[in-house]
Parts: structure tokens; C-alpha cells; sequence
């Protein structure tokens, strides 16, 4: 684990520090959790896809890595930056360290940097591409650094969905539930499996006429990665989902997916909402939620004057951005946080019930 790697980002700040994980060299979108606990979870989401991620609590690597905790089958960052990395771990559920994980993973990652100090660079600069080596020097970081693509307009849910569909649950439940996956979490089939539910899981590129075969009773559109506005395939799914009037409920990218189905926009924000501590208001029932956030793309709110159908459900309480919407002519509601957290918060599980509610 001893050796030198850089960091480099697209405004020319470099970063000297040590390397972890795999050696190597990789680039994509930095961006920073602020998540305490949960980094396997976040390095195993489909939604950060096409990411390298920016650990802002000092120590990770700590509590070592437990196979159950994957949201997906496979890590989808690009890599990682922390502050403090330990390869020795105190759980005892715990078989591997964050170290042979990423080994393994084949993660690249940098460690011994002032995460803050990054922090409040990305901040005040935005997200923005970087990359990570242990194996180049700073100027020829430079060279690969502007082959990595930006994430604004780039299409990954094709690329992380799974290429075949497949069932969860228990066959002989009383609900059916199909799920477009376009970065499906684990946990969100999970809580729909607990509340008594059969899913199958369609391929991000499946027509409503493929997905109503199965005659579900109910839709849900995931969560996942990239820039919706460029996502026709998916739009145009939900919007003939919106047309049947079938009950649909969408998380992160599918409440993204949704807004523009049903006619507003989506921006790409300047450095976007990640960790476990996002404070989101219910204007339906007044009270609070913290909630568990993950997007660097988010619903304007201009144009909602011209759909009154579309009624705003939650606010993000530090920014004022739009956390959910319903529409008023439609069984359709979606929110822009994770109700299935993992490991928490779990302010947000209701809304899984309030789906089922709808379709019942």
C-alpha cells in the first residue's frame, strides 16, 4: 500500500497523496458523499456510475467489507479519494479489507489528502472531471485527463442495466410489480419483495409493450446514472406508462425520468446532493425528512406554471430544488432521494407503502 499517486482535476489543481487499491490510472466526474458510514454501498450503486468519489468522513476502510451490503453485483466508481485509509478493520462480520475489496474490484484510489480542503474546492469550482494514477507522472495525466468524457449528456443506463430480465420475490405474492432498471439498487427490490410483492426487472431499454405483457399492477422506474435529457428511450416508456394510466412510482433518475415524461425539464447542478444527511420537506404533510441523496442532475421548476397537473410534493430545505412530484390526473408520484437507504436514514420508507396503497 505504500507508494506515491496524484490527483489532477480539469481546473489544474493536483493533488499529491499516497496509493490505495488497485494501481493504475482512471478518470471520470469527482464528486463528494458525506455519508459517515455506508462506502461499500456507495461504491457498488449503479447511479455513480462514471464517478470518482470524494469520502468527506476521515476515516474509511475501518469496518472492513461484508459481501451482503453490495447494491449490485459489481463497484461502479471510478475511483476514490480519502483521508485517512485503514487496512485493519474492527468488525467481526467483516472477511476482507477495504483494500483487497478494491484490489479485487479493481478500484483505483488515492489516500493521506485533505478531503475538506478538496471539498470546499468542489464546492466553490463544481463538479468537474479529474483522474487518479500511481502510475503517470502529472503532465502525462494532463493527456488522459481530457479523454474522459463529461457527464453532461452522457447516456450510462444502458450500460449498467442488466441485459436480461429477471424475478425477485416470492412468486405466489399478491402484487406484481414491473421495474425498469436503469441503475437499479438491490435494497429498493428488497423493501418492494418485504411488502409482499413479485418483481420482474426489465432491461433499460424495454417498451411499455414488452413490460405490460407481463400484466403487472404496478411500475416502478429506478434509480441510476448519467443525464436524463438524453434518455428518449426511457421518457417515452414512461410517458406510455402515464398514457395506460397504470400506477407508477419513480426513484432518483426514474423521478427524473417522470418529470420530463410528463413535460418539464432537467438541469445538470453545479455540484450536486450526496450523503445521508439531506434535510427534505413533505409540503403534503408539513413534516421533515433526512434523507439519503445521490443526483447531479435535478427538475426545474420552470414550466411547472404551465402544467398544473404536476403538484410539487418535497423541497430540498437548503437549496429549495424540487425532491418529489405527483401528478394530480394520474397515479404517478416520484421523489429525488433514496426511501431505501442503506444503512439509513429509513425517515423515507413510506413512500414504498404509499405506492403499494395506490395500487391497491
Amino acid at each position: 500500500m505504500n507508494g506515491k499517486a496524484y490527483l489532477l482535476l480539469a481546473d489544474g489543481l493536483l493533488v499529491e497523496g499516497r496509493a490505495i487499491g488497485k494501481r493504475g490510472t482512471s478518470g471520470g466526474e469527482i464528486c463528494f458523499n458525506t455519508g459517515m458510514t455506508g462506502y461499500q454501498e456507495i461504491y457498488t450503486d449503479p447511479s455513480y456510475h462514471g464517478q470518482i468519489i470524494v469520502n468527506t468522513t476521515a476515516h474509511i476502510g475501518n469496518y472492513g467489507t461484508v459481501e451482503g451490503e453490495n447494491e449490485s453485483s459489481a463497484t461502479h466508481i471510478q475511483g476514490i479519494v480519502i483521508n485517512e485509509f485503514s487496512d485493519d478493520f474492527s468488525r467481526k462480520t467483516a472477511k476482507q479489507s477495504l483494500q483487497e475489496y478494491l484490489e479485487k474490484n479493481n478500484v483505483v484510489g488515492i489516500a493521506d489528502v485533505d478531503t475538506r480542503k478538496l471539498v470546499r474546492h468542489i464546492r466553490s469550482k463544481g463538479a468537474m472531471n479529474a483522474i487518479i494514477s500511481s502510475e503517470l507522472t502529472p503532465e502525462q495525466l494532463k493527456l488522459e485527463l481530457a479523454k474522459v468524457p463529461s457527464m453532461d449528456g452522457l447516456e450510462l443506463s444502458s450500460v449498467v442495466s442488466t441485459q436480461k430480465s429477471y424475478f425477485v420475490g416470492n412468486p405466489s405474492a399478491s402484487i406484481k410489480i414491473a421495474a425498469l432498471d436503469v441503475g437499479i439498487k438491490k435494497n429498493i427490490l428488497l423493501n418492494l419483495a418485504e411488502r409482499g410483492c413479485y418483481i420482474q426487472v426489465f432491461p433499460a431499454k424495454s417498451s411499455y409493450q414488452e413490460m405490460a405483457a407481463w400484466n403487472p399492477d404496478g411500475y416502478f422506474i429506478s434509480n441510476g446514472p448519467g443525464d436524463p435529457s438524453v434518455m428518449d428511450y426511457a421518457v417515452k416508456t414512461v410517458r406510455e406508462i402515464l398514457n395506460a394510466d397504470k400506477p407508477i412510482f419513480g426513484i432518483c433518475l426514474g423521478h427524473q425520468l417522470l418529470a420530463l415524461a410528463a413535460g418539464l425539464s432537467t438541469f445538470k447542478m453545479h455540484h450536486g446532493h450526496r450523503g445521508l444527511n439531506h434535510p427534505v420537506k413533505n409540503l403534503i404533510s408539513g413534516l421533515g425528512e433526512m434523507t439519503s441523496q445521490n443526483h447531479g442532475f435535478a427538475v426545474k421548476n420552470e414550466g411547472l406554471d404551465q402544467h398544473p397537473e404536476i403538484e410539487v410534493t418535497h423541497i430540498h430545505l437548503n437549496d429549495g430544488t424540487i425532491m418529489g412530484i405527483r401528478l394530480k390526473n394520474k397515479k404517478a408520484f416520484s421523489v429525488q432521494y433514496h426511501p431505501e437507504a442503506s444503512p439509513g436514514p429509513h425517515d423515507s420508507r413510506y413512500l414504498f407503502d404509499q405506492f403499494l396503497s395506490m395500487i391497491q
